[in-house]
């Protein structure tokens, strides 16, 4: 049962003299398809858990997907833009950044272990003010600090360049992977040779043109398929041979089959 105190989103702009005594909030709500925030930041830290819909979050250090039952990570004040692909259940926990001081520095998608996710359910049942206090709400706080840790992070990021120009270069093909720019064509647009621009791009992004390409390429997979297509549909949308191929790339990234990943929480 939620606490009626957590259906109400909380206000993160308040000023620190009037802030929430707790160290961590909650929220749980769902939102409509197409709803969009354009770039902002929290003073809190926050851990958004999709339980069905899914949403894309674009930041500085390039775009995430998140599907369902996956979270995303977002430290405190790092500016990021939020779109909803459909409608969407969701759970939030918000944290004081002194609380957050242990956890990942940057953001991530990570896959929630079916005991983090009933901690945060278990959690939402108690009152907002509840966490601060040294009682049952506290400790279980404690306990979600803990496990936050250990989970793993999901490839669900498509890292983009620091420089205006290269970012420029691939940001079509950000947008729709399924193009078919050759290296010539997107340095070209650079204003760089291709040797030149296959440096410049791994020293930014940490990965090789054709590492990113393929990546770019999954992680729409992933948002096509959290929205309902087809493993042939999305194979045939994206260039591959097949859908064997697809599903083998798909494999190859995740480490199971695309009907797998969406039933068994990848």
């Amino acid at each position: 049962m939620i606490h009626p105190d957590n259906r109400v989103h909380p206000d993160l702009d308040r000023p620190a003299a009037e802030d929430y005594a707790a160290p961590a909030l909650v929220f749980a709500g769902e939102v409509e398809a197409g709803l969009h925030f354009q770039s902002h930041s929290h003073r809190w830290a926050q851990l958004f858990h999709i339980v069905s819909g899914s949403v894309t979050v674009e930041t500085a250090r390039g775009s995430f997907v998140v599907p369902p039952e996956r979270a995303l990570w977002i430290p405190p004040g790092v500016p990021h833009a939020v779109t909803y692909l459909q409608r969407s259940a969701l759970r939030y926990l918000f944290l004081r950044p002194e609380a957050a001081r242990h956890l990942p520095p940057t953001p991530s998608v990570i896959r929630l272990s079916p005991l983090l996710r009933e901690l945060v359910l278990a959690l939402l049942g108690h009152p907002r003010d509840d966490a601060a206090a040294d009682g049952p709400a506290g400790r279980v706080l404690g306990v979600i600090l803990d496990q936050l840790v250990t989970e793993p992070i999901a490839p669900l990021h498509l890292p983009m360049p620091d420089s205006a120009r290269l970012r420029r270069a691939v940001a079509a093909l950000a947008a729709d992977p399924a193009r078919t720019d050759g290296l010539a064509e997107v340095a070209g647009r650079a204003a760089l040779s291709e040797r030149s621009f296959e440096r410049h791009f791994r020293a930014e992004t940490g990965l090789s043109f054709r590492a990113w390409r393929r990546q770019a390429r999954l992680l729409k997979a992933v948002e096509w398929l959290s929205l309902g297509a087809s493993v042939g549909e999305v194979s045939d949308r994206l260039g591959y041979e097949g859908p064997s191929a697809f599903v083998a790339g798909f494999r190859k990234a995740f480490g199971v089959t695309p009907g797998r990943y969406f039933t068994e929480g990848g």
